[in-house]
């Protein structure tokens, strides 16, 4: 169960997880060794997957982020674990998901530019064979964050 200290403790973390347990502790009223067992417990329980370094997209030259969606009147078993497998291959695409509605899947790719997209898109229909592909080129990004919202947990007595 995760109580309102718990809570606070993941929005920090999602926020800074370079923190020391010692500021977090003081940030959520706990000394350090509680503190240090909650965060623990909430990465042996999943809720904490890893903790990383998110980059600057424009200083690691991967500054063109693609929309790639993917219609396809293949929907077997075995094609979605081909495809998965080919997409698993390419560092570029970042993230991939199964969608309901006009299209099958979306992929979000990041590359330098567009001559390096068109070099991916290339490799990937060589891999796998795709019915509909359209990429939709993103020319500002207005909000990102990796912080999911904790209103919607269920808190438990604690």
């Amino acid at each position: 169960m995760i109580d309102r200290i718990d809570r606070r403790i993941l929005d920090i973390l999602q926020h800074d997880a370079t923190l020391p347990v010692a500021e977090i502790a003081r940030k959520v009223g706990l000394s350090t060794t509680p503190c240090w067992r909650r965060i623990q417990k909430l990465e042996e329980e999943g809720v904490i997957e890893k903790r990383v370094a998110l980059l600057d997209q424009k200083k690691v030259n991967a500054k063109v982020t693609v929309f790639v969606s993917v219609t396809t009147n293949r929907h077997e078993g075995d094609w979605l674990e081909r495809f998965a497998a080919a997409v698993d291959e390419f560092p570029e695409v970042v993230e991939f998901y199964r969608m309901s509605g006009q299209i099958d899947y979306l992929l979000r790719v990041v590359v330098p530019d567009i001559e390096a997209y068109d070099r991916f898109y290339k490799r990937l229909i060589s891999k796998i064979e795709l019915s509909d592909v359209s990429s939709s080129f993103a020319m500002e990004q207005i909000k990102f964050t990796t912080a999911l919202p904790l209103d919607y947990i269920e808190e438990g007595k604690g």
